[in-house]
């Protein structure tokens, strides 16, 4: 039975009223990865559940559920408050406040009505439960992005609460499908067919100016996976059906002068791999100069990247059949020195603005080098050289994750910033020190 305890599980309170921003909390309230989806998704998963443990576990969280509702209900309710007296905050959504009154309704930000259409049932114990944790992990972010578009402390600090538990949850579904002991890809009962389950087909092709070029990774290659060109292709190329294809099998160059683009290409292999081996350097300090752990880790792990880079510029270089020979590379070598510069100033910042200012010194640098990687990949598809691009574009693309990565780190490093949850300033504890 359900029992209703007449007090919130987290004490909401609100300084400022936004009936405009009450509206988006809306989302939470009847959208579709809102409280009530995902506490009906649970609680109907747990009524169909066998498995008397994780039926347990279901119901839990899908009462916590109608708990989060209740929280987000108040929290909207405190927001939308000035519709039912104001006219200018009417305005900010009328089908609120003339047909609710300024209060809830099971709708989302936009006035659509909640539906049952939001749930996922399957009835399969662990598609459920992957379910569940795309569910948190959807409204971890709806979460994360209301939090940044809030002034008001105690929204803040109420979405920081409600945006945790989602972690938690995913925890939770994430170590009872482990439980399981299924095979990661055991679904239902009658197998897949046996080696065209492994079979990864290389449907949307191209390469330099006739569209992007195919990026390889664990994703369909290496493992157990076979390699097959897009089989719509097959026939015109005179692939065999069923064969591995290189990823343009083209061998004509789309230049008038192949000879001109390939030096061109040595040139520019000759400044990353210079560049990439002063930031082999650099990234250490970078490190050691981080003060977030999210930051540290992300410079770690780029790295590790970036000394696999180097080993593949040297495969590149030996592909083209000329020596692996760096050129010095003067943009590097100063953007590296604005690094250096960014981490001695840092230590008399608030570590939060050493660790942004670390960041875009950082992002500088993979800017540049996201530059110079796209410059050598076309220059390789121009001259003819399709392998030699793959292999610049797997570069490129690890540049491109860390850029976003760093974005990423910032944008936390500032919300965290927003709610107060980061570390002390240095100077006030340089000051601390010296008083005692």
């Amino acid at each position: 039975m359900y029992h209703h305890v007449k007090k919130l599980m987290y004490t909401v309170r609100v300084e400022d009223p936004d009936p405009a921003f009450g509206n988006m909390l809306l989302e939470q309230f009847g959208g579709a990865n809102g409280e009530l989806a995902a506490a009906m998704q649970y609680s109907i998963q747990g009524l169909n559940c066998d498995d008397a443990e994780r039926k347990d576990l279901l119901m839990d969280i899908g009462t916590e559920e109608l708990s989060h509702l209740e929280i987000v209900g108040a929290l909207a309710r405190l927001h939308l408050k000035p519709m039912k007296f104001d006219r200018d905050a009417a305005e900010a959504d009328p089908l609120i406040a003339i047909a609710g009154g300024g209060g809830v309704n099971l709708y989302n930000s936009m006035g659509n009505a909640w539906t049952a259409d939001y749930l996922k049932i399957t009835g399969e114990l662990d598609v459920d439960l992957r379910s569940n944790i795309a569910a948190e992990a959807r409204a971890k972010i709806v979460y994360e992005r209301l939090i940044n578009f809030t002034t008001d402390a105690g929204t803040k600090d109420a979405l920081q609460f409600l945006m945790t538990r989602e972690i938690t949850h995913m925890k939770a579904f994430t170590a009872a499908l482990e439980s399981l002991n299924k095979p990661r890809f055991s679904i239902g009962r009658i197998p897949p067919t046996p080696g065209l389950v492994d079979q990864f087909f290389n449907d949307s092709t191209g390469a330099g100016e006739d569209g992007e070029f195919d990026a390889r990774g664990p994703w369909n290659e290496g493992g157990d996976w076979t390699r097959v060109e897009a089989p719509a292709f097959q026939a015109i190329r005179g692939e065999a059906n069923g064969t591995a294809a290189a990823v343009d099998d083209r061998s004509t160059s789309t230049s008038s002068a192949p000879e001109l683009l390939e030096d061109l290409l040595v040139e520019q292999l000759r400044d990353l791999l210079h560049a990439e081996g002063q930031l082999v350097k650099a990234l250490p300090k970078m490190v050691e100069a981080a003060n977030a752990e999210a930051l540290k880790v992300a410079f770690a792990n780029h790295l590790l990247e970036t000394q696999e880079q180097v080993e593949r510029l040297k495969e590149v270089f030996e592909l083209i059949g000329v020596q692996a020979k760096a050129k010095p590379c003067k943009g590097m070598a100063g953007l590296i020195e604005e690094g250096k510069e960014s981490i001695a100033e840092g230590e008399g910042k608030d570590v939060v603005a050493a660790d942004l200012a670390l960041i875009a010194a950082a992002q500088r640098v993979e800017h540049y080098e996201i530059s110079g990687y796209g410059t050598a990949r076309t220059l390789a598809g121009q001259a003819g050289l399709p392998g030699i691009a793959d292999l610049l574009n797997r570069s490129l693309a690890e540049e491109e994750i860390a850029d976003n990565l760093l974005t990423q780190v910032a944008r936390e490093l500032m919300s965290a910033a927003r709610t107060g949850t980061t570390k002390a300033p240095r100077r006030a504890e340089a000051v601390t020190a010296d008083e005692s």
